[in-house]
């Protein structure tokens, strides 16, 4: 496991190079969610990613003779609570993305690295934010904020249901770092969050009165299996793979690319139209992750 001093080290151009990606996936995700929504109620649509990703990753450990034993050990409580807010997160993320549109669900709930970035400082012993790196945050952010100055209009509770989303990504991300699941492994983070945010959200459906799957058609199981094996499968075993090793406020800083990614698939997917303004956005959010992780 990486110490305090070398979890405060700028990534090295590997773990960049995977946090671009999961970025990118990430960014396709949030058109995979809108879609998801024409036939799956949003609460309960989170509920089965969760469960069809679990199922998955039972068989990954499985697979890897990865006993999870240990799970019901000093990491539980840690374990759990980081479960429960995961299901709020996503319920609160899923819902708001059905009232407000997509680059407005998107810019809130990547207001996530600010919380990560503070949180880290207060809790995490060694991620401490620089004055640079905090200006990297701040000019990243009005690169995304420039980038998606013209997206359509949306409502009030759906953007802060999406900005209640990225606090709790924030807080099960600080979870991870300041507590015992940070020495597990990274099949636990994700285990717990999976298996105990698909309760969470199953009676948050039922409070809210979901029909459920009331539209099912093979694009709408199209982007269930994607956002279940590839974003909370694959990319959450990444993230937390990466989050053990290195400083939270660092890798968070990335995720100002996804919002930017989101908006490209929009354009590919959607038609939605791009400009001049788009690119200048990613110049700047360029600009603030590299000053981010300047030595």
């Amino acid at each position: 496991m990486t110490d305090s001093r070398s979890s405060a080290a700028p990534l090295g151009s590997s773990a960049a190079a995977i946090m671009v990606l999961l970025c990118l996936v990430w960014g396709l995700n949030m058109v995979a969610m809108k879609v998801g929504i024409a036939g799956i109620s949003p609460a309960w649509q989170g509920a089965l990613r969760s469960a069809g990703a679990a199922a998955l990753g039972f068989a990954w450990c499985a697979a890897r003779g990865i006993t999870l034993r240990p799970m019901l050990g000093a990491c539980l409580w840690p374990g759990v609570l980081a479960g429960v807010i995961f299901g709020l997160e996503f319920s609160a993320v899923f819902i708001g993305a059905g009232l407000t549109s997509a680059s407005r669900a998107v810019l809130f709930l990547y207001a996530a690295p600010f919380f990560v970035a503070i949180g880290a400082h207060l809790f995490v012993p060694g991620d401490r934010m620089t004055a640079r790196a905090s200006l990297g945050l701040v000019v990243a952010f009005a690169g995304l904020v420039l980038g998606l100055a013209g997206g359509d209009g949306g409502s009030m509770a759906g953007d802060l249901l999406c900005l209640l989303g990225a606090a709790g990504w924030a807080c099960t991300t600080v979870l991870i770092k300041a507590t015992r699941l940070r020495h597990a492994p990274a099949e636990y983070a994700m285990l717990y969050q999976l298996v105990v945010s698909v309760p969470v959200m199953l009676a948050l459906s039922w409070a809210l009165d979901e029909p459920g799957v009331f539209a099912p058609s093979p694009l709408i199981w199209a982007s269930m299996a994607y956002q279940t094996v590839v974003v909370a499968f694959v990319s959450y075993i990444a993230w937390f793979w990466l989050v053990k090793r290195h400083a939270a406020s660092r890798l968070a800083a990335f995720s100002f690319l996804t919002p930017l990614f989101g908006a490209a698939f929009g354009w590919a997917l959607l038609g939605e139209q791009l400009g001049p303004t788009f690119l200048a956005a990613l110049a700047l959010v360029s600009l603030g992750i590299l000053l981010v992780n300047a030595r």
